[in-house]
């Protein structure tokens, strides 16, 4: 059966627009908009709302690109410890690069990019110079001198005042940027004061979509944040001060509750009045809960989302790259769902495929790796790896094969690419290993398709993989990695290593 659809893109972009086009107006027509998550390719809001369009803040900033500049946000530290963006496989630096590209391909313009926090480090001052160098505009900020608390300090031209103006011209200024803590708050709160010392009575908003406020603190959607943000810590909790102003409930998260009294100070300092904002949620423009159709579709694919996230905090954790309380956290969000991990119907039939292999291949030593993907009509498909093939290359030749109604018996790949691939890797490359990971199979199969009529048809069927679950019982190796990804599949994989090296490239 295919994925049901559980959002209203459509209602979903008339509500949000028409709520920032009200923020807009009530700031005498200039609004800084922090836009909270991902700009572009908002992977975990399409897995956990159903159907939700990823690229979806797109199109809404499309419908108001004639009133709005865009600035782009990157933290200093995340471009020095090269900060990875784990759906892409890039640092943030490079996906700095890649938004402003993306946001050029949609026809928006960016005005400007924000270093924050800039202390002069050898990677950033290196990111300032290739931007500059492309005629793109870089401004530097500083750590904001008093905060949190000296709110006087803050407020002068000591604090904010010390960070350059960025001059901007339309009435909506949308300020985003690459993960948390990129400092689009701080520079969202030195424009306005800029702003106030011009005699510009300028506001601010926040573009959100998690946690879905008008949902309860333990609907899935929104412990799925929690998962998301484990390993920063991040947690939802019920706005108190929502909750004192209207008597009502109102789920928020702990960073936006614990900066509100400071935020509302600071606003209240600039502008020498008192701020209309009673909540953190005030400040939030998200209708995202109101554009949901299907609660239960909802609600499973939410608890899906969390134990995809404790698979990948396992494997992060095995590579050095997580600490241990971070998967613990997530472990208990998946027992408060009363869940275990194999809930996630691939991951057994991953784990039976490689004891097949094992079982099969019995007197020779080596690494069994199984993997299996779950087609859009639930069938379930498995491979495992050999003395030509990764496990993950052996997944996807099987799939196709399936979706393109060709017999097991019919080879997609000739012995004789096989060999000629193999023979390249290691003769020519130095290789130690003949087996092919998934772009090189990808490759080899796009070279049969040339002659084999079959390969052709199996080609063709690759897009129907986009958005299937895959696990792994080995965490894929670097060609393995690039080419799920580029498929599109929601990738899983237990935390082991696929060789016994060291070190894999």
């Amino acid at each position: 059966m295919e994925l049901s659809i559980a959002f209203d893109n459509e209602k979903y972009i008339k509500e949000q627009t028409s709520e920032i086009l009200e923020r807009v107006e009530r700031f005498d027509n200039k609004l800084y908009l922090e836009f909270g998550g991902k700009l572009l390719y908002d992977y975990h809001a399409s897995r956990v709302l159903s159907g939700y369009d990823p690229n979806i803040k797109m199109r809404l900033l499309q419908e108001l690109k004639d009133k709005a500049d865009v600035l782009l946000c990157i933290y200093a530290g995340d471009i020095e410890r090269k900060k990875m963006r784990a759906d892409f496989g890039i640092t943030y630096d490079s996906d700095a690069l890649k938004l402003i590209d993306d946001l050029r391909g949609w026809g928006i313009n960016v005005l400007g990019v924000v270093i924050t926090r800039f202390e002069n480090q050898p990677a950033a001052r290196q990111f300032k110079n290739k931007l500059e160098r492309r005629e793109i505009r870089v401004y530097t900020h500083q750590y904001t001198k008093g905060y949190p608390t000296d709110v006087d300090l803050i407020v002068s031209d000591e604090g904010y005042g010390a960070n350059e103006y960025i001059k901007t011209e339309k009435p909506l200024v949308i300020v985003t940027g690459p993960g948390p803590g990129s400092g689009k708050l701080a520079t969202c709160l030195s424009q306005i004061y800029h702003d106030y010392k011009n005699g510009i009575n300028s506001g601010y908003a926040k573009f959100e979509t998690f946690p879905i406020w008008n949902l309860s603190l333990k609907h899935p959607v929104n412990v799925a944040y929690e998962a998301a943000t484990a390993d920063i810590r991040d947690f939802n909790l019920i706005d108190p001060f929502h909750l004192e102003a209207y008597n009502k409930k109102a789920v928020n998260y702990n960073r936006d509750v614990e900066v509100f009294p400071i935020l509302k100070r600071i606003l209240k300092k600039i502008s020498g009045g008192e701020s209309f904002y009673k909540s953190p949620t005030d400040m939030g423009v998200n209708r995202a809960g109101f554009a949901i159709t299907d609660d239960e579709v909802t609600r499973e694919a939410a608890r899906q989302e969390v134990i995809r996230r404790y698979f990948r905090y396992r494997c992060e954790y095995v590579m050095g790259l997580m600490d241990k309380e971070t998967v613990q956290r997530v472990e208990l969000l998946i027992k408060d769902f009363n869940l275990d991990p194999e809930y996630r119907k691939v991951v057994d039939p991953a784990r039976r495929s490689a004891l097949e292999a094992q079982e099969s291949d019995k007197g020779n030593e080596g690494i069994y790796c199984g993997a299996a993907i779950a087609l859009k009509d639930g069938t379930i498909i498995t491979g495992s790896n050999s003395p030509q093939l990764h496990a993950a290359s052996s997944l996807v030749l099987h799939a196709v094969k399936h979706l393109a109604g060709i017999p097991k018996k019919i080879k997609l790949l000739p012995p004789y690419i096989l060999e000629s691939v193999g023979s390249f890797k290691t003769e020519i490359l130095n290789e130690k290993s003949l087996s092919l990971d998934l772009v090189e199979t990808l490759i080899a199969l796009s070279i049969s398709a040339t002659t084999n009529p079959a390969a052709q048809l199996a080609m063709e069927t690759l897009t129907e993989l986009q958005g299937c679950e895959v696990h792994m019982t080995h965490m894929p190796t670097p060609g393995d990695e690039a080419g799920l990804r580029r498929l599109g599949v929601n990738l899983t994989s237990d935390p082991n290593f696929s060789t016994n090296d060291l070190f894999i490239s």
